[in-house]
């Protein structure tokens, strides 16, 4: 038989407070931080470990980079990635050929490979093309789409002969004037910044038709109207057009360019002046020194 317990012992219970050490687990846990680096600085820095142990290995990292070269090969050469021919809509046959030299792509190549941005600007940076479009369509097609420039005025230099567009950009270098006799033609330095302004004083000497030769932009300030019969209208640095429009009509009414002047000079707004040519001078003291040996 088992001994009967007394009542002392059968009252004791087992002391239900933790160990000393799960304890302080318990405590250390209700700290934020601890549980910051239990849950992520440790897994980070194990996971950091491995790797860096995985490849500190050469041999490992040339094999995980050959893996991914092969996986990335495998991809950008589907054949629905590759890029077959360039097709070039809007260019002139030679501003097309200027672009194939610039862009010397080695077709087929994936459209992975295929810088769209660097090539536009590249593209842009010719003097004919004003803007481009690039993007690849489907049947491996670069397409190309360009909006060249186009020439509105000759420019006569030292260098010889440009074509600009209304912006006064230089659109191509060309060797005889008389390949553009339909645009007008202008000169000095300068004039490129103001093509606008040389538009529209064409535009005004429109009723002297073919007498007008030109204009020519006068010490980067003012512009000069050249016509034949060694004649030159000389218009102001502000109001040109004005002032031209005034010679036009005067021209049309009294038939002022018809006479034998060889400046009209309109700088001054109040005071237009006129210069005869020097031929009718002469030809007036001769008469003038006639009719006073007559007189005599």
């Amino acid at each position: 038989m088992q001994p009967v317990k007394s009542r002392a012992q059968a009252n004791i219970r087992p002391d239900p407070a933790p160990s000393r050490l799960s304890y302080r687990f318990q405590r250390m846990m209700l700290t934020p931080l601890f549980r910051f680096g239990l849950r992520v600085v440790l897994p980070f820095t194990v996971m950091a470990t491995a790797t860096w142990m995985f490849f500190n290995d050469q041999d490992r990292r040339d094999h995980v980079s050959m893996l991914v070269d092969d996986m990335r090969t495998s991809i950008v050469e589907r054949p629905e990635f590759m890029v077959q021919t360039m097709a070039i809509d809007g260019a002139s046959d030679s501003v097309a050929e200027d672009i194939r030299e610039v862009l010397p792509i080695d077709f087929p190549m994936s459209s992975f490979d295929l810088d769209l941005d660097a090539m536009k600007d590249t593209i842009t940076g010719l003097s004919p093309v004003k803007s481009a479009t690039l993007r690849v369509r489907k049947g491996g097609v670069l397409q190309v789409n360009v909006v060249e420039r186009k020439p509105v005025l000759v420019w006569r230099l030292r260098d010889g002969l440009h074509l600009v567009d209304t912006e006064g950009y230089v659109v191509a270098q060309v060797a005889h004037r008389e390949e553009y006799n339909h645009l007008p033609l202008m000169a000095g330095e300068g004039a490129d910044s103001h093509t606008n302004e040389a538009l529209a004083l064409m535009k005004a000497a429109g009723p002297l038709g073919d007498r007008v030769r030109g204009i020519v932009r006068m010490g980067e300030r003012r512009w000069d109207v050249v016509m034949n019969r060694d004649q030159r209208i000389m218009l102001p640095e502000v109001g040109a057009v004005a002032a031209l429009e005034r010679v036009v009509a005067l021209s049309q009414v009294q038939e002022m360019l018809e006479r034998d002047l060889s400046v009209v000079d309109m700088r001054l707004g109040e005071r237009p002046t006129i210069r005869i040519a020097e031929r009718s001078v002469e030809a007036w003291w001769q008469i003038r020194h006639i009719q006073v040996r007559h007189e005599e």
